[in-house]
């Protein structure tokens, strides 16, 4: 469906903004009213529930107050922003997560501009920010995997990006993970670029959500291992960066190191935090899933690591990493997914795949559109019905658009298997440019 909008511009523009504007209208009018009448149901409290909140505050109480960010105060100061009290842990209905401030520390020196500012500036400055930055990514994902599609397909690409789940539910939340998502399209953009020395510093800068960097960090660490005398650049770089970035947090607060993994391994308690192959199976199958995954990607990431950044394999295999990061990593929300979007233009820009007549790859490329587009679908379809039928009624179907959301990422991972698969059958390890159209 996707290379279809594709071709033909202007229906792919008017329906790109069909599905985006229904998006958004399904989380307004559907989702956010259905959360707001759960929660008044079951007594749940709601604050400002803004993911930026408490890395904001205890980067404000760190560096004007010096008082510990990690700490079980500012946990509930935190609360009393983000849910409007303390949670109460004799309340049943009461949120289990108790949003500590479970970041590494170094995260406060990107937020030290904004910590004089009243919050309600920070958080309507912020919505903006990311915004910006989730459209900047697009053509800067096209860049780094070699698509150089023209002009109304990058606006298609960037309305349906902007309109999709992720991107919404990270923008309502106003999440790091699409600054994150940003960092890393930039950091791919400067190493397609040559400009290994600031690609190191923004991969490291990236590294505040450690779950999502660090996969890619040690693949770009094997790529440039394989080629030192070319790639040296990008280690020395990253690894400066990450020695300024934990001394700097050391001077800020002594010990954070430790603070913070005692909050990593609470939030994953109180969480409950598990990995999408974990929820689909059992923690001990699924673990063994996750085992799996990890060496078919590391095996694939071996056998390239000397291809240049210019490449098909290298594109391929960073879109692996990246794609296998959502399926592995100890969460399933989908303002995550975001990091499947190389991997989706990778294979929407593909001739080869496109236009193969392998039955088990045309089945995983259908399999993949529905799962990707059902969303936009479910979610056009509930806004219609909410101008139609009362609220109530259309609020209980507030689901329907994530039956697919779990399979999208094993979809996409599934595809990009294939997709490696027959580049390694056929030998092939053209450049991009006689790849994409």
């Amino acid at each position: 469906m996707l290379p279809a909008l594709l071709r033909n511009s202007i229906a792919g523009l008017l329906l790109s903004l069909l599905f985006a504007g229904g998006m958004w209208f399904y989380v307004r009018r559907v989702l956010v009213p259905y959360q707001r009448t759960d929660a008044a149901v079951h007594g749940r409290p709601r604050g400002n529930l803004s993911d930026l909140y408490p890395r904001w505050l205890g980067a404000r109480e760190l560096l004007l107050r010096h008082r510990d960010p990690y700490s079980q105060a500012i946990t509930r100061e935190i609360q009393s922003g983000y849910y409007g009290r303390p949670l109460d842990l004799a309340r049943a209905s009461d949120p289990k997560d108790e949003e500590g401030f479970a970041y590494p520390v170094y995260v406060v020196f990107l937020l030290a501009p904004a910590i004089k500012l009243p919050f309600a500036i920070v958080q309507a400055g912020f919505l903006w920010i990311l915004l910006i930055l989730t459209a900047a990514s697009v053509p800067l994902w096209l860049r780094a995997i070699g698509y150089r599609p023209h002009f109304p397909t990058i606006a298609i690409l960037m309305i349906l990006t902007l309109g999709s789940f992720p991107v919404a539910q990270g923008v309502e939340l106003q999440q790091l993970s699409l600054v994150v998502n940003a960092l890393i399209a930039g950091c791919l953009v400067l190493i397609a670029s040559g400009y290994l020395w600031f690609a190191g510093i923004v991969l490291a800068i990236a590294t505040i959500k450690p779950h999502l960097a660090l996969p890619l960090v040690g693949w770009l660490g094997l790529w440039a291992l394989s080629n030192w005398k070319e790639r040296k650049k990008l280690i020395y770089a990253f690894g400066l960066t990450m020695i300024v970035l934990v001394i700097a947090g050391e001077l800020a607060l002594p010990g954070w190191i430790g603070r913070f993994m005692n909050a990593v391994v609470a939030y994953r308690q109180y969480t409950r935090a598990m990995s999408i192959l974990e929820v689909l199976t059992t923690e001990f199958v699924g673990r063994i899933l996750v085992a799996i995954v990890i060496i078919a990607v590391v095996h694939r990431c071996w056998k390239v690591r000397r291809e240049a950044s210019d490449t098909v394999s290298f594109a391929l295999a960073t879109s692996l990493v990246l794609a296998a990061t959502i399926v592995i990593a100890p969460t399933i929300a989908p303002y995550n997914q975001l990091l499947l979007l190389p991997g989706i233009l990778l294979l929407a820009g593909s001739q080869s795949i496109l236009s193969s007549k392998n039955l088990s790859t045309r089945i995983l490329f259908i399999i993949a559109a529905i799962t990707i587009f059902w969303p936009w679908i479910a979610a056009l379809g509930l806004t219609v019905a909410s101008f139609i039928l009362p609220a109530s009624r259309v609020q209980q179907a507030w689901a329907i658009p994530f039956y697919t959301s779990i399979a999208i990422p094993l979809a996409v991972l599934a595809l990009l298997f294939q997709y490696a698969f027959q580049i390694l059958r056929s030998g092939e390890q053209t450049k991009f440019a006689s790849e994409r159209s």
